[in-house]
């Protein structure tokens, strides 16, 4: 199934007009015609049924056949992550989360971070593409850059962890999880949070937990939460 994306659509839209983009990929690339169907998302949980009502190459319009609304799964997910040296990486990074489910991501420049500029218009694209690939119905939210000092200030809800690499007293992540319950989870950059960041997180009720055995990525750690998440809350 090939699913497209509408942040503007509502549950209330009879039909849908496509960008000169989308419009050439639906007609040249897929070879839609009249009277096909086609799957599109608004990225809100909605999941739309279409049917090809103008086959132009530069103006393809179609009619909404149905709506149907796809609840959020029973907990939500926040990782803040350290923008890595190579950018390519934490586009890795964004592909992989939203595959597995991720539901906010934020990006936090630390003591030892080596990036302090990130693309966000780039980043969106990246997570909307894995979201159409994954055929979820639900896009990520990418939050703007923030210190770690001022992030971790605010008032979150659920369980709280940070993953660090001192060699310090750490408990297994997947033995703190709780399903059904919201988490955030902060991952560091290469060089590792410093000492003074650790130690605020945990007067903040970041629990401080370990991935593996192993040093990881930033990007790898990321990933490891992520999954780690998922499959404490598999049925």
């Amino acid at each position: 199934m090939q699913l497209f994306y509408n942040p503007d659509l509502t549950q209330t839209d009879t039909e849908i007009k496509f960008s000169k983009d989308e419009s050439r990929h639906i007609v040249k690339v897929l070879r839609k015609s009249v009277g096909d169907s086609l799957h599109i998302t608004n990225g809100k949980g909605w999941l739309f049924l279409a049917e090809v009502m103008i086959a132009d190459i530069k103006n393809c319009c179609a009619t909404i056949k149905s709506a149907t609304f796809q609840a959020q799964k029973d907990y939500q997910l926040h990782l803040a992550v350290a923008p890595t040296k190579m950018n390519d990486r934490y586009e890795w990074f964004l592909e992989k989360a939203t595959e597995i489910g991720i539901d906010s991501i934020t990006p936090i420049f630390c003591d030892n971070s080596e990036r302090r500029v990130i693309k966000i218009e780039r980043f969106e694209k990246i997570l909307q593409t894995a979201m159409k690939q994954s055929l979820n119905s639900y896009l990520p939210k990418l939050n703007e850059a923030q210190h770690f000092k001022d992030f971790i200030t605010q008032d979150f809800k659920g369980q709280r962890f940070i993953a660090h690499c001192e060699d310090t007293d750490k408990t297994s992540l997947k033995r703190k999880l709780k399903s059904n319950e919201d988490v955030i989870i902060l991952i560091g950059p290469e060089g590792d949070f410093s000492t003074s960041e650790i130690k605020l997180a945990i007067k903040h009720n970041f629990k401080p937990v370990m991935l593996g055995e192993t040093r990881l990525r930033t990007e790898t750690a990321a990933i490891v939460a992520c999954h780690s998440v998922a499959f404490s809350n598999e049925s």
